[in-house]
């Protein structure tokens, strides 16, 4: 697909500096870019490329001043990330859209409800009262239990498994290998020292304009609902216990793991590698540092916290570093210790 300036500037509601005739087919980083491709430049340690790049459309910040002349053609906007994420959108939405009819062989159950313009990959499976929504596209080996609904717009790539009874809004992607409505961890110790596996009756819903990385668990659960609420996006490798609520717009990073029944919040940033305890909350805005380990309730909203048990971010770091100088503070308590001694020797023997 090619684009020129003027309608990629159109696009993104950018201002066009130069040749808005010139076209453009594919994309590239700024540095490495060649001609006949688009590129970006968000970050000031990058704008040195913008001098010598062979990109022929460059999206940049409006507040952005030229030390040089540029041969590419720039378009200006508020912000170039934003805006460069809003054409990749564009332009995969429009790959996409050419997907559509069911490929064989894949199994529909006769009470399946399909929506229109679907797309279905091949050895798909969907089970009994399945509905799809308008625009789905389904790849490869997707597996769907009975009673799965998906909403409008959504997407799961290759081998995505979702549980029966678990409900999927509209525009949300799962990345392949997404496990949804797997059993959550319950089993009751029994007095001969084993465990009585819990029934998990519950199920998972997924609300509007979440994405999930690829390899990602979530337990369906115990009783009610796990729910991951609007626009919350979370990365691969990332294990959601049963009953847990992902509150609106929080982001996840890869490798953590959200204990049952813990309700995270809104607007929350949570790091790589950090794991919580089960039956907390933590409060709207809160930025939790990767490899932290929650191990408590944050009820204050807007906090950023760090550590193992996780605390507040400028203690951690004092923490830190008196444990970095622990060595050395043994070592001068020793010295302390035996002048001590001394003087408590001499004092003796006078």
């Amino acid at each position: 697909m090619q684009f020129n300036a003027a309608q990629i500037a159109m696009l993104i509601n950018g201002k066009p500096e130069g040749d808005t005739a010139v076209s453009v087919a594919s994309f590239g980083k700024i540095e490495e870019a060649c001609e006949g491709q688009l590129s970006f430049l968000a970050n000031p340690k990058y704008e040195e490329y913008l001098y010598t790049t062979k990109a022929s459309v460059i999206i940049i910040n409006e507040s952005l001043e030229l030390k040089q002349k540029v041969t590419a053609t720039l378009i200006r906007v508020p912000d170039a990330y934003t805006a460069f994420a809003t054409l990749l959108a564009k332009y995969q939405e429009m790959a996409t859209q050419q997907l559509t009819g069911i490929q064989q062989p894949s199994y529909i159950d006769a009470t399946a409800s399909l929506g229109e313009n679907i797309f279905i990959g091949a050895f798909a499976y969907l089970g009994e009262k399945v509905i799809i929504g308008n625009n789905v596209k389904i790849f490869q080996g997707v597996v769907l239990g009975n009673n799965v609904q998906i909403g409008d717009n959504s997407i799961l790539h290759a081998g995505v498994t979702i549980y029966f009874d678990c409900l999927i809004g509209k525009n949300v992607t799962l990345h392949a290998g997404t496990v949804i409505g797997s059993d959550g961890f319950g089993y009751a110790p029994q007095p001969d020292g084993g465990f009585k596996k819990v029934p998990q009756i519950g199920n998972v819903v997924v609300e509007d304009f979440v994405e999930i990385g690829a390899n990602t668990t979530i337990d369906r659960a115990t009783m009610g609902s796990t729910i991951i609420r609007t626009g919350a996006k979370l990365d691969n490798l990332i294990q959601i216990a049963h009953n847990v609520e992902i509150g609106t717009n929080t982001v996840i990073a890869a490798q953590a793991g959200i204990s049952g029944s813990t309700k995270v919040g809104k607007n929350v940033m949570i790091g790589g590698q950090v794991g919580t305890a089960g039956h907390i909350s933590i409060a709207d805005g809160s930025k939790i540092a990767g490899q932290s380990g929650v191990t408590k309730s944050v009820k204050e909203p807007n906090r950023s916290i760090n550590g193992t048990p996780a605390a507040d971010f400028s203690s951690s770091l004092r923490i830190q570093a008196m444990t970095r100088n622990l060595p050395d503070l043994e070592k001068r308590v020793k010295e302390l210790e035996k002048m001590v001694e001394q003087l408590l020797s001499e004092r003796v023997n006078d």
